[in-house]
């Protein structure tokens, strides 16, 4: 059984059908990524799951229960966490407050303190930082304390939207360093990226999404090949 099953999920913006007829899994254990040019419903799929966008039509099961209806902190309490596109940090707030506030769903204290260690072992950066404002930070150091703030949530599953969006490409190449880190250590991750050859080069499966409908789906490995995926979304 799929830790994330999307059956015939449609998301409506207004007027607009953004995401049509959406069938998707996600198994655990997995990274899979969701590509496609912008405006394709990536996002939108992403906060359908969340939660914070309602469906029109179809189900969204997550561990065996169907969240299709749940509100969103009740997502969050299942065990979805999201990093949001443009990160979204709490700018006036200190590094060490974002990463509590990312576990306001919990109240094993004990616990708490020892994934603050573990985020600091993850990020460096972030322990260094920890009194800093979250809005002095740079661009890739938002994005780590986006992530970290997520995983403080202790999530089954991870979403994440567009991490390397505005970075240099050395910050890239860390950061997605750390969501096979992450991935190995056994966080599942539904990952939405610009970058599409390297986000399929690091995930185990890949849906191609364009208007809202999937076009392609398969492993990565073999969608890196695929002379159709190629020259729409690789540049080769």
């Amino acid at each position: 059984m799929a830790l994330l099953a999307l059956k015939n999920l449609s998301i409506n913006y207004g007027a607009i059908q953004a995401v049509r007829n959406l069938d998707l899994e996600v198994n655990s254990g997995e990274i899979v990524t969701l590509i496609g040019a912008n405006g394709a419903g990536k996002s939108t799929t992403l906060r359908g799951v969340s939660r914070l966008l309602k469906s029109r039509e179809g189900t969204i099961r997550f561990d065996g229960v169907d969240i299709t209806r749940q509100a969103p902190d009740s997502v969050v309490r299942l065990g979805i966490a999201q990093s949001p596109e443009g990160r979204q940090v709490l700018a006036r707030q200190t590094v060490l407050d974002n990463l509590k506030l990312g576990a306001f769903v919990r109240n094993d204290h004990a616990r708490i303190q020892s994934d603050l260690l573990k985020m600091f072992t993850l990020f460096p950066r972030l322990e260094e930082r920890k009194k800093q404002l979250a809005g002095t930070l740079s661009g890739g150091e938002q994005q780590m304390l986006a992530i970290a703030r997520a995983m403080m949530s202790r999530p089954k599953l991870l979403m994440l939207d567009e991490p390397s969006l505005g970075l240099a490409p050395l910050i890239v190449l860390e950061i997605f360093s750390i969501i096979s880190n992450l991935n190995q250590e056994g966080t599942t991750i539904l990952l939405v990226e610009q970058n599409a050859k390297l986000a399929m080069q690091q995930s185990h499966r890949t849906y191609v999404l364009e208007a809202g409908q999937i076009t392609f789906s398969g492993t990565s490995s073999d969608l890196l090949t695929d002379e159709r995926v190629l020259h729409a979304y690789l540049g080769d």
